[in-house]
């Protein structure tokens, strides 16, 4: 490596604002960050709700009951089979006109 071009590299600190700080090196010696892995809803599994103007509660008031549209359609449900009736014949009518006896 030449000598004179490069950046110092030196040991540095990142914090959060919830107060977590992590050691590592970098050029600066002290970050500030506003969010990190310890606080931030997608690695900690909560969903911080930030409500402005009461958006949150409107909505819930308006669509809280109602059930929500995916875009999919509902599975088919499968109907009971019934139990099979066996249909009996029934006799036929014989029209007088055309009976083998008048022969």
């Amino acid at each position: 490596m030449k000598k004179g071009i490069h950046p110092e590299y030196k040991e540095s600190v990142f914090r959060c604002a919830c107060g977590a700080e992590v050691a590592t090196r970098s050029l600066q010696e002290e970050y500030r960050l506003e969010i990190c892995s310890s606080c931030h809803p997608f690695f900690t599994g909560k969903q911080k709700l930030i409500d402005s103007a009461g958006r949150v509660e409107r909505f819930l008031k308006k669509y809280g009951d109602q059930a929500i549209a995916t875009g999919k359609k509902p599975a088919k449900t499968k109907k009971k089979a019934e139990p099979a009736i066996k249909a009996v014949p029934k006799a036929r009518k014989e029209s007088p006109k055309a009976t083998s006896q008048d022969k």
